[in-house]
């Protein structure tokens, strides 16, 4: 079965997710916001208490409080990184993000190879597959896990709320429609982890969330 961990790390209370196939303990740290020593540790000691294999490290996108802790990961446990094409400009000019914000950060790897539709990854026997859903960034994709029924949403859906469009690649008609074509399609009892506070569900969503048109 897989399994999900949820760290909230960083000023900007992202949310960064574990998740790991208990039988194989092949593990995919998505979008680690860990950016101190204290919060690495954190991390870094979950996975050891786990024996978990750190197999992919994986950006759903490259906003700042998304990478901040990819370095570390990639550094001591090298697992494949995977992150959108399109967000590939938001990693290199990092440094320029960071500072708009009042921010010292930049980072020097850059990904291994990018997330597209036709990707399928695999922690042990489950898969994980890749919806494309720009609108928050011009390149982000949610992680979707049949299996469980649940869906990482990054910073595309949130609990009764949706990602905001006026940053660095944004688009608030592209982001609804990504939304609406490949989120509310899904199944209404899949849960949704978003990028930043709880969980909900692609039902719920679609009643209760004020920015979305209530017709799929």
């Amino acid at each position: 079965m897989i399994q999900i961990k949820i760290f909230t790390f960083n000023l900007f209370s992202e949310n960064t997710i574990i998740l790991w196939d208990d039988e194989s303990l092949e593990s995919a740290v998505i979008d680690p916001g860990c950016s101190n020593a204290d919060e690495e540790k954190i991390l870094a000691d979950f996975i050891k208490s786990k024996n978990l294999k750190v197999k992919y490290l994986i950006n759903t996108h490259c906003h700042i409080d998304h990478i901040f802790g990819c370095e570390f990961v990639k550094e001591k446990y090298n697992p494949e990184y995977l992150a959108p094409e399109l967000d590939l400009p938001l990693i290199e000019n990092a440094s320029m993000q960071a500072g708009m914000l009042g921010i010292d950060f930049s980072i020097s790897i850059r990904p291994d190879g990018f997330l597209s539709e036709d990707k399928k990854l695999r922690l042990g026997k489950f898969e994980l597959e890749f919806l494309f859903t720009p609108g928050h960034t011009s390149g982000e994709f949610c992680i979707y896990i049949p299996s469980i029924k649940s869906c990482i949403t990054g910073d595309v859906l949130f609990n009764e709320s949706i990602g905001r469009t006026d940053l660095w690649g944004g688009d608030y008609d592209t982001l609804i429609q990504s939304i609406q074509e490949k989120l509310l399609t899904l199944p209404d009892e899949t849960i949704i982890f978003p990028g930043h506070g709880q969980s909900s569900t692609i039902g719920k969503e679609k009643i209760y969330n004020p920015f979305l048109n209530h017709t799929v």
